[in-house]
């Protein structure tokens, strides 16, 4: 398997991608992802640089976004001034499931930032995923808080704000060949304004 970074014509399969692993999600009790994800935000977060696919074969067998820009209202301004990373959108296709893909990438993604000079590697997740926050805490990631309030629409309840981190640290990943650019070239979007 291989990860390299996403292009503009990844859109339509990560968009496809995002609805098969809400589907499975609905299946299992969650509302997690049910409301479309909007596809020009996610051209946006492709031409940024910080959308990642793994590739097997012709199979897109999963997708991470990582990102040096916290979504506004989760992390406290002192939090803020420690250097991290940011996972989003960690989806692993269920032809791939029970692999450990998903935490092969977050073992990734904790060396990318770490290469990068962050201290830590840093998500939310759906706040009423309980699953989905055990797998966190199985792979080394302390729970901090749950942000309920500042969501995205009017400022109304936040559905994603289970807060979790770990150390940023090195990593062998393997059996994942990474195509990615070198992770020190990738600059905040708060560095280029």
């Amino acid at each position: 398997m291989i990860i390299e970074s996403a292009t503009a014509a990844d859109v339509a399969k990560l968009l496809a991608f995002r609805e098969e692993a809400a589907a499975w999600l609905s299946e299992l009790g969650s509302d997690q992802w049910r409301r479309p994800y909007p596809a020009d935000r996610l051209l946006a977060t492709i031409e940024a640089g910080t959308v990642f696919m793994v590739r097997d074969g012709d199979v897109t067998a999963a997708t991470i976004t990582l990102t040096p820009d916290a979504e506004d209202g989760l992390w406290s301004s002192e939090e803020l001034t420690e250097p991290s990373m940011f996972v989003n959108k960690l989806t692993v296709a269920r032809t791939h499931a029970g692999l450990d893909l998903g935490g092969r990438l977050l073992d990734w993604a904790g060396d990318r930032a770490y290469r990068s000079g962050a201290s830590w590697l840093r998500l939310d997740a759906w706040t009423t995923n309980a699953g989905l926050q055990r797998y966190y805490l199985r792979h080394g990631f302390e729970h901090v808080r749950v942000v309920t309030e500042g969501g995205a629409v009017n400022g109304g309840p936040r559905v994603s704000g289970w807060l979790a981190q770990r150390p940023a640290q090195l990593a062998t990943v393997d059996g994942l060949v990474d195509l990615t650019p070198d992770p020190t070239t990738i600059q905040s979007a708060n560095d280029v304004r």
